[in-house]
């Protein structure tokens, strides 16, 4: 059974830090890409960050580059998404994903990640930002 479970997520205030992890299970891990999505209330679900479990090679979208480091322990089939200098704004369920053979380095190419690319999901963390 295909199993990704999220923890790490909570209150936090702006300016502050969490690391969130991505437990993976039931599958061959390193066949897959893991990215990191996130969606506000009343806002679509977006792609934070991605990795390549096979080579290491990273994407980030515009709005965390710089202050979200995601990488990948593939002993332990995890993935974290380190989060700094947290903003208001950043305030969204964050749920992780595994994708099949997804090209990170498509994602570098045309600055987003193909969401329709992943196929299983976690349930979901709750991170949210005080002002």
């Amino acid at each position: 059974e295909v199993q990704l479970v999220e923890s790490g997520g909570g209150l936090v205030q702006a300016g502050g830090s969490l690391t969130l992890s991505c437990a993976a299970s039931g599958f061959t891990f390193d066949d897959y890409a893991i990215g990191w999505f996130r969606q506000a209330p009343g806002k679509e679900r977006e792609g934070v960050s991605c990795i390549s479990s096979s080579d290491g090679s990273t994407y980030y979208a515009d709005s965390v580059n710089g202050r979200f480091t995601i990488s990948s322990d593939n002993a332990k089939n995890t993935v974290n998404l380190q989060m700094n200098s947290l903003k208001s704004e950043d305030t969204a369920v964050y749920y992780c994903a595994a994708g099949a053979g997804y090209s990170v380095g498509a994602a570098q190419a045309m600055g987003v990640i193909a969401i329709y690319e992943y196929d299983y999901w976690g349930q979901g963390t709750q991170v949210t930002v005080s002002s």
